[in-house]
């Protein structure tokens, strides 16, 4: 219930009236003073609750009456009756009704009490009551109710004694909380107090508010109590004691700094009075106990300790909140250091204090260095305690050491509090050292100590990263709000942490280094790290690199076996031991862990050593720090710097000795015990291994959070790691450490993201590891690499790999330098990883496709097999999968990588395949010509505009100057044949493919360089190639004995090149028709054709001619084939000329059709380019083609020149397919030339013709060319010779009037090989075998000649009809008709004709008839024409002869001839007497006399003498060339009886004839008639017979045309002579022969018209 409710001022009411009526009771009797006042009083009361509605205010203004009676009662001095009023007094002051006056008047009522000795406890309550209820009692009121409860405080009674100290303390805090309050009212109101000068009146001081000004006179009386002097304002002082002044000093400078702070009267005095009066007590001379100024002085020597504790305890208030000093001093006794030990952990708790001190004193020049000598007289004092000698008795360690709480702030802090402070911490840390288990820790300073260590440190630690933290946060804010300027920390800050640290590193470092070696107790040991962990992350991220590496330094060597030799421990740690740091005038070592630890061991195993060594005992400690270590690592890697080497040399150590090995990805396991039984490990640390082995990786793993630098301080430290390693494993086999290989792959597998920057020192490194000699160390090392590009070409990089190029070159150029390492594993380990490379990441390669082609190309031919097969696989893969995906820059690469294939000698099978994946790459080229074309232009242009930003040039266009040329231009000439076929076909149709690709300058280099390089190097070769017989290709190979010596396989190769030069010239005229010096390249690829054409190898002859129709062959506009093969056929060129491949025939080349020649030929169609528009003219280049005409007569004339001595056995004799095709260019070639071709040039292509016609067969040779004897054909060369000739001819016959001279010189030609049907060419002076009449096989077939010379019969023949054709096209021709071809058939003819039944062959005489009938239908009528220009004169002579032969032949028939076949040779002759008949006698006239008249001759020849004398009898009738002699006796009649003369020279040829063919008859007729009167009985001669059977025949037959005739046509002296046979013919009646007489009728016979008179002939005629 309130004090001011209703209720409570009616109860206090009610309660005052009734205390006075008690009162007015108990003095009723002894004192009626009292009695009368207490009555007044309770009239007072019930007036002022009468009158006043606010009864309590009214109450405080009569307070001085209402209290009255009480203090009256008190007056009285009886025991009952005081009681009573101070408890009523005591009432109204709880109400709050008491007035200023009338507390006054209490008070001094208290002090009388008091002086009487009276209720002394009652008075402290009222006077605690009054004070603390109430603000009225100030000033000198206020000073006497204290000065009364201190002379309450030094009474004799303990009890009154203690209450009134409690008393004091709580009215002394009652002043301050008063001083707060007031201060809280007033905050708002803002007072300018004029500055406080020296302040000479003590009493009062004008500034101050009333209740501070009460403060103020308080403590100031308290300082001079405690020192000694009279006090100003706690008037009436007898005693005071020191302690308890100090006490109270303590506790307002503890409670209420804030007043101190706030106000400059305090402040000053602060620095005026307290802080002179502990100096002066701490000083040894003070004499005095106790500090009462009437107490007698008693000396003391040493400071004394109630004094001092407590002075220490001011101090370190002082410090907590007002920093002034602190200063220990000399030889203390052992309670005064452990209080001051007490003392320092508070000052360790308060990390700002500390701060405070370093700025005020450490940072200062020739300044005390308060806060190092803080550290270090802790680090002494645990050091004293465990190297001085066991001082005094333990209870003198038992000082009070719980005075104060403020040590449990810090046991909250971290694990483990202040050992013996925290009242709820049971455990005690445990120490020994050197083998004595120290009693000292136990004790409170000990552990204390201990605790204050861990509290300064966790303290100091936490406050700086506090402090760095918001620093950091300040800098990120600041950054985002200003983004362009540079954050500037305050400098000051840094400065003062990193005071702080550098002035405690030393103490702290053997302080803890001492107490982890000693420490026996898990959680200690833990603690201790804790704390040498925290001290190194904060010396690590304040830069300070020598504390760091101590601390890091302490805690590898507490994590290795005791004297473990650690090369990069010990020096770091004798750099810091050099120098032995002085705590207070001790000399302080860094101390080494000792070795006679009582540590439980938990594994044993081997030192990592080069030289092998006993074996190391590793304990559970070590394992602790182990793991401490690796917290370390794991937590602040990024500030551990350069100390990583530090750490992960200690942990490679530990990791070697516990036997954990590298596995995959570079994770630890735990290996065999590969290391011998040396080896133990307790089942504790089997468990823990894969534990341990976890946060090995996960160290690493946590690389990826640390910065750049941190990072690369990481890898360098594992890089020396490694360096190490590799010098201990090199020279020995033994097992080597790959812990930093391991972890360099770990670390870099986690760092993808940003693996640009610790690529190079990563790779550089584990590409030195590749080279060692150790192999286990190399194929780690290998591991490692390959992994790492691997994972980082598979890590999806941001931006993407296949945008950041560079990165992309970054990754791979290590896989590149692997190819420099000579160790075939690692090679193959290099070559494993780009086959996966290219199976999993092929397609993004993109700019790397250079590094990675160089690495498969990086083929030696002495690595291995098994090395260059691999390599091998990667390229097929290459090839097949990643052409379209890679630069097209790269296409280069890939071609020359597959030409080092192709050269290298391991494998011939890789060189073959290699070459077809040349041919695989020149498809390529050629489907994606265009577009790779334009890619080249875009990367060119980038190249020039960067090349112009730059200010450079760019000297090298690139184009794929056909990229196959070079790898195959050298494979065409490797030392192995399969492998020169192979590329020298791929090489050929890669430019056949790549044609359209090439720029002008690249095919210039292609034409100059390559082809014509390459046809040197091969001519050459093949010109000095070995003949000697090569016995077998190696293995079980036979070897073709076509093939069996260098200089056959030579050949082949020569082959190859020469049809594929030829051929890209073909295909790629119109290019290459645009580059400067295509005549001269034509010239030279002439020569080459020519000097090959004229080797003394067949096949290579051979070859030379087919290039060199191809390249004839351009003629043919390609665009239609079709048309090309019709314009073909129309000028007469056979087509087997059109596609010289496929030439078959006898003379056919044998074609291998292996798979690749087949590729090849596709192309050979489908690539002949149309010229484009406006450049046919350029084709008809005439330079080129009379070039070309000049190297084939050159040709011609060396191959087909006979020999001019006596043949050797071995000259050489070109072959028919040889000539054949020699002769077969000429069609073609002479359609270019044929404008400008003379008559010299005719007669050169004679030469080579005949030549070539004449050349003989080798006999091996001729069952294959010859035709079997059975038919009788022409052989290809013979077609080809023909052939030529009529391409000639037609195109005299349409071309102009100039030409036309040529025809004499063709029929000349063809003319001589006509006369070769009956006499053969010689060729030389060879001996040959004629093959000639096949009708009476009369030759063996492989007689002893080495030569057959060719049945020539056909080919004359046929050139026989040649020239009928000709000449019927020809006769009228002015230049046939001068130059006397007629003559010349003529001529020619009359040898077969003459020779008949001699001619080699019968089909001859009979072809030459018919041909002779046909020339001279037409010949004569023309000859006739030209008669009088006598152009034809010599002609008749020669015809008339021809006829003569022919008919009168004196050549027998052969035996065997049979009827039916005479009878057909029979109706020849007749023939051409028909022609005499219907071509020659009638245009007498036109025909010299002379000539009718050896024709008449004849003519009356054949009409009798015309039997054959060899006939048998039987046959005489058959055989008598019957029809013959009529006919010829026909003709002679009918040109007898023409019907009309026309001329006189006419009518006398028939005349002739008849007159001569009568007279015959007539002395025929008589002379038989005599005969065969004389010769009686006999018969007469058979031919006499026949003869005059013929007579009798012609008679009739005479008699027969004179009937036929008109009458007035014959001649009246004919008639007589007719008439005057009759007579004759009557005397042969009397003929014996009856075939005589029956010829004589039918002679006979007619004779009955001339019966009739001549008269009626008219009218008979009529009739």
């Amino acid at each position: 219930m309130s004090t001011s409710s209703p209720e409570a001022v009616k109860k206090l009411l009610e309660n005052m009236q009734t205390d006075l009526r008690s009162l007015s009771m108990e003095c009723k009797k002894k004192f009626p003073p009292v009695k009368e006042a207490a009555e007044s009083g309770i009239v007072k009361i019930k007036t002022i609750a009468a009158r006043n509605t606010e009864i309590l205010g009214a109450l405080k203004e009569n307070s001085s009456e209402v209290v009255q009676p009480f203090l009256m009662g008190c007056g009285t001095k009886e025991p009952k009756i005081t009681q009573l009023c101070l408890a009523a007094i005591q009432r109204l002051m709880s109400h709050e009704v008491v007035s200023e006056a009338a507390a006054g008047n209490i008070i001094n009522m208290l002090w009388q009490l008091m002086e009487n000795g009276l209720e002394e406890l009652k008075l402290l309550q009222t006077v605690l009551v009054l004070l603390t209820t109430n603000t009225v009692v100030h000033d000198e009121v206020l000073s006497k109710a204290i000065v009364l409860c201190f002379r309450l405080h030094f009474t004799k009674d303990n009890i009154t004694n203690n209450t009134a100290a409690a008393t004091v303390r709580q009215v002394v805090t009652v002043v301050f909380e008063r001083m707060v309050a007031e201060d809280e009212r007033y905050k708002g109101i803002v007072e300018h107090p004029p500055p406080v000068q020296g302040n000479t009146n003590r009493r009062s001081v004008s500034t101050l508010r009333p209740s501070a000004k009460d403060a103020y006179m308080l403590f100031q009386d308290l300082c001079q109590l405690v020192n000694a002097d009279a006090p100003y304002w706690l008037v009436g002082m007898t005693e005071m004691t020191r302690t308890f002044g100090l006490e109270l000093l303590e506790s307002v400078l503890n409670d209420f700094p804030g007043v101190f702070l706030q106000h400059q009267e305090f402040s000053f005095l602060l620095k005026e009075r307290v802080c002179p009066l502990v100096i002066k007590l701490f000083s040894p001379n003070i004499k005095f106990r106790q500090g009462s100024s009437s107490a007698s002085p008693a000396p003391v020597e040493k400071p004394y300790f109630p004094i001092c504790m407590r002075l220490l305890r001011v101090v370190s208030v002082l410090i907590k909140h007002f920093y002034s000093l602190l200063f220990l001093d000399g030889e203390k006794p052992q309670w005064l250091r452990a209080v001051a030990v007490e003392s320092v952990h508070r000052l360790c708790v308060q990390p700002h204090l500390l701060r405070s001190f370093c700025q005020s004193y450490d940072m200062k020049q020739h300044s005390t260095k308060v806060f190092r000598d803080i550290v270090n007289a802790l680090g002494s004092f645990i050091q004293s305690l465990f190297i001085l000698p066991n001082l005094g008795n333990n209870a003198a360690l038992s000082a009070p050491a719980g005075g104060s709480g403020s040590g449990a702030q810090g046991s909250s802090q971290g694990g483990l509090g202040p050992g013996g402070i925290n009242s709820n911490q049971t455990t005690q840390a445990a120490f020994e050292y050197r083998g004595q288990r120290q009693s000292h820790l136990s004790g409170d300073a000990g552990q204390v100590a201990f605790s204050a260590l861990l509290d300064l440190v966790r303290g100091i630690t936490s406050m700086i990263e506090r402090e760095l933290a918001a620093e950091e946060g300040a800098a990120a804010e600041f950054r985002d709000t200003h983004p362009d300027q540079q954050w500037q920390p305050q400098p000051g800050a840094h400065q003062v942490w990193e005071e702080m640290v550098s002035a405690c590193w030393c103490g702290l470092l053997a302080a803890l280094s001492l107490l982890l070696d000693a420490s026996t107790d898990e959680t200690a040991t833990e603690n201790i790290l804790k704390a040498e962990l925290t001290v190194a992350s904060l010396c690590g991220r304040l830069g300070l690199v020598t504390p760091r590496d101590a601390f890091i330094t302490a805690i590898c060597k507490a994590s290795l076996p005791p004297h473990y030799t650690l090369t990069v421990l010990n020096s770091n740690a004798a750099s810091l031991t050099g120098k032995s740091y002085s705590i207070l005038g001790q000399t302080v070592q860094i101390i080494s862990p000792s070795s006679e630890s009582h540590q439980q061991v938990v594994a044993v195993g081997q030192p990592l050593a080069s030289q092998p060594q006993g074996t190391v005992v590793l304990t559970s400690k070590n394992l602790q720090c182990m793991r401490t270590l690796l917290n370390l690592a794991h937590c602040h890697g990024a500030v551990l710097g350069t100390s990583w080497q530090l750490v992960l040399a200690t942990l490679q150590h530990l990791v070697w000795i516990l036997g954990l090995k590298p596995g995959p990805g570079g994770a630890l396991k735990p290996g065999r015990a590969v290391e011998g039984p040396s080896t133990v490990l307790t089942t504790a640390v089997m468990t823990d291994l894969p534990f341990i082995a976890n946060i090995l990786s996960r160290l690493f793993e946590s690389s990826q959070y640390l910065d750049d630098v941190s990072l690369h301080h990481l890898i360098n430290a594992l890089c020396s790691l490694s360096l190490e390693a590799m010098e201990m494993a090199s020279g020995n086999n033994k097992e080597p450490s790959l812990f930093a290989v391991a972890k360099l792959l770990e670390t870099g597998l986690v760092n993808m993201d940003r693996i640009e920057i610790l690529w190079r020192p990563l790779t550089g490194h584990l590409l030195e590891v590749c080279q060692h000699t150790n192999s286990r160390m190399r194929e780690w090392g290998a591991e490692a690499l390959t992994a790492l590009i691997k994972a980082g070409l598979a890590y999806k990089h941001d931006p993407p790999l296949a945008q950041n190029q560079r990165l992309q070159l970054l990754l791979l150029n290590p896989l590149k330098e692997l190819s420099n390492v000579l160790h075939a594993d690692i090679r193959q380990k290099q070559l494993e990883s780009v086959l996966q490379i290219l199976q999993s990441q092929g397609d993004g390669l993109g700019p790397g496709w250079p590094l990675v082609l160089g690495v498969i190309g990086a083929i030696r031919n002495d690595q291995g097999e098994s090395l260059i097969r691999t390599a091998f696989q990667c390229l097929q893969l290459v090839v097949t999968d990643f052409l379209p995906t890679m630069p097209c820059t790269c296409l280069q690469i890939v071609v020359d990588v597959a030409g080092s294939f192709g050269l290298q000698n391991q494998e011939l099978n890789i060189s073959l395949t290699s070459i077809g994946l040349l041919w695989n790459i020149s498809d390529y080229f050629f489907q994606r010509g265009e577009a790779i074309t334009q890619d080249l232009e875009r990367e060119e242009e980038a190249l020039q505009k960067q090349a112009k930003e730059k200010g450079e040039t760019l000297n090298r266009p690139f184009h794929p100057a056909p990229p196959l040329r070079l790898p195959l231009g050298e494979m065409c000439v490797d030392p192995r044949p399969a492998v020169r076929k192979s590329a020298g076909q791929t090489l050929f149709s890669t430019i056949a493919a790549h044609g359209t690709l090439l720029q002008q300058p690249t095919w210039h280099i292609v034409v100059w360089k390559v082809l014509f390089h390459l046809l040197g190097r091969v001519r050459t070769s093949s010109t000095t190639a070995d003949k000697e017989k090569i016995e077998s290709g190696g293995g079980n190979i036979l070897i073709h004995h076509s093939r069996d010596t260098a200089e056959k396989q030579w050949a082949e190769t020569w082959v190859l090149t020469l049809a594929g030069v030829a051929r890209i010239f073909n295909t790629r005229r119109y290019l290459l028709q645009q580059l400067g010096d295509f005549f001269e390249a034509w010239e030279v690829l002439l020569n080459h054709i020519q000097s090959a054409a004229l080797s003394k190898n067949n096949e290579v002859s051979l070859a030379a001619l087919k290039s060199f129709q191809e390249i004839l062959q351009i003629v043919t506009p390609v665009r239609d084939w079709d048309k090309a093969g019709d314009a073909f056929t129309a000028i007469g060129v056979p087509p087997v000329l059109i596609d010289p491949l496929s030439a078959y025939g006898p003379g056919r080349p044998l074609v291998r059709s292996d798979s690749l020649v087949e590729r090849l030929t596709r192309y050979n169609g489908a690539e002949l380019q149309a010229p484009p528009p406006g450049e046919e003219s350029a084709l008809e280049d005439s330079a080129l083609w009379w070039s070309a005409w000049n190297t084939w007569y050159r040709t011609g004339t060396d191959s087909t020149r006979p020999p001019s001595g006596p043949t050797e056995k071995f000259s050489f004799i070109p072959s028919q397919p040889f000539l054949t095709a020699l002769i077969q260019i000429f069609p073609a070639l002479y359609q270019h030339i044929k404008s400008n071709f003379s008559m010299e040039d005719l007669k050169k292509l004679g030469v080579i013709l005949h030549g070539a016609v004449s050349v003989p067969i080798s006999s091996d040779a001729s069952p294959f060319i010859l035709p079997s004897y059975t038919e009788a054909v022409l052989t290809s060369l013979q077609e080809a010779v023909l052939t030529a000739l009529d391409v000639l001819q037609k195109a005299i016959c349409v071309g102009p009037e100039n030409l036309q001279v040529m025809y004499p010189a063709i029929f000349e030609q063809l003319l001589l090989f006509v006369e070769f049907s009956c006499k053969p060419p010689q060729y030389g002076r060879m001996e040959t075998k004629h093959v000639a009449n096949a009708k009476y096989n009369q030759i063996q077939l492989f007689a002893p000649a080495e030569w057959v010379a060719l049945n020539y019969v056909p080919f004359a023949e046929r050139s026989l009809e040649v020239v009928v054709d000709l000449y019927h096209k020809t006769a009228c021709h002015k230049a046939v008709i001068n130059e006397k071809v007629l003559q010349n058939i003529i001529k020619t003819l009359r040898m077969p004709l003459g020779l008949k039944y001699a001619c080699p062959s019968e089909s001859t005489w009979k072809l030459a008839v018919s041909s002779l009938l046909k020339v001279l239908s037409i010949g004569l009528p023309v000859a006739r024409q030209h008669a009088s220009s006598g152009k034809f004169d010599t002609m008749w002579p020669e015809l008339a002869n021809a006829f003569e032969d022919f008919l009168f032949t004196k050549s027998t028939p052969p035996d065997n001839v049979s009827i039916q076949e005479f009878q057909k040779n029979e109706a020849i002759d007749v023939e051409v007497v028909q022609l005499i008949s219907t071509e020659i006698l009638p245009f007498a006239n036109f025909i010299p006399k002379d000539f009718v008249g050896q024709i008449m001759a004849m003519l009356n020849k054949g009409s009798i003498h015309s039997q054959s004398p060899s006939f048998t009898e039987a046959e005489i009738d058959v055989r008598m060339r019957e029809e013959f002699s009529k006919v010829c006796f026909e003709t002679l009649l009918q040109f007898s009886f023409s019907n009309k003369v026309s001329t006189p020279q006419e009518g006398y040829i028939s005349r002739m004839a008849l007159s001569v063919l009568l007279k015959r008859s007539q002395d025929v007729l008589r002379r038989y008639v005599e005969d065969e009167r004389l010769s009686g009985r006999c018969p007469l001669p058979r031919q006499q017979v026949t003869e005059i059977i013929f007579v009798l025949k012609a008679i009739s037959t005479l008699m027969d045309s004179l009937k036929k005739t008109q009458p007035e046509n014959v001649d009246g002296n004919t008639w007589a002579q007719v008439i005057a046979l009759y007579p004759t013919l009557v005397e042969c009646i009397t003929c014996s022969s009856t075939e005589v007489s029956s010829a004589l009728k039918e002679a006979l016979g007619p004779f009955k018209d001339f019966m009739q008179p001549p008269v009626s002939r008219v009218q008979n005629g009529e009739s």
